[in-house]
């Protein structure tokens, strides 16, 4: 039983961590084939930033499942393993919240763009595609969301 528990926790500890992504080659299934607005313009500048997530709180709670089982039935018996699956749970909650926020940040890029109007927009998107200021680039604008691209 103890065994079915721990692999309970820990796909939802997988399933928690996954995120989505903000990047220019990722589309949903909602997005393809949709028309998007496109806009011509040139790299003007490049910073680099950190896409947080955010956590749902799965990891605190499979981390805590998990410290909790695993102290609770391997330290003592009766209240020493009562107090010991207390102290395991707190531990592994603060761990697997400390892993899911690491999971749930990634690279980004903050890429602003001088269209061809000569107007300014900046866009934040994941880091998977290299820019340079200067390069010749494509806004694609479609429900709210802009990506920029070569």
């Amino acid at each position: 039983m103890k065994k079915i528990i721990l692999i309970a926790a820990v796909s939802a500890v997988v399933a928690g961590c996954a995120v989505t992504p903000n990047s220019a080659n990722v589309y949903n299934a909602r997005q393809a084939q949709g028309e998007q607005t496109v806009r011509m313009g040139v790299v003007e500048s490049i910073r680099n930033v950190t896409i947080d997530k955010g956590a749902s709180g799965v990891g605190t709670l499979a981390g805590g499942a998990l410290g909790g089982i695993a102290a609770g039935s391997t330290i003592g018996r009766g209240n020493g393993a009562l107090a010991a699956g207390i102290v395991g749970a707190l531990a592994g909650g603060v761990a697997g919240n400390q892993i899911e926020s690491r999971m749930a940040n990634r690279p980004g890029l903050e890429i602003t763009v001088r269209l061809d109007n000569g107007e300014l927009r900046a866009i934040t998107q994941d880091a998977d595609e290299p820019f340079r200021v200067g390069d010749r680039v494509r806004l694609l604008s479609s429900g709210g969301t802009t990506r920029v691209t070569h």
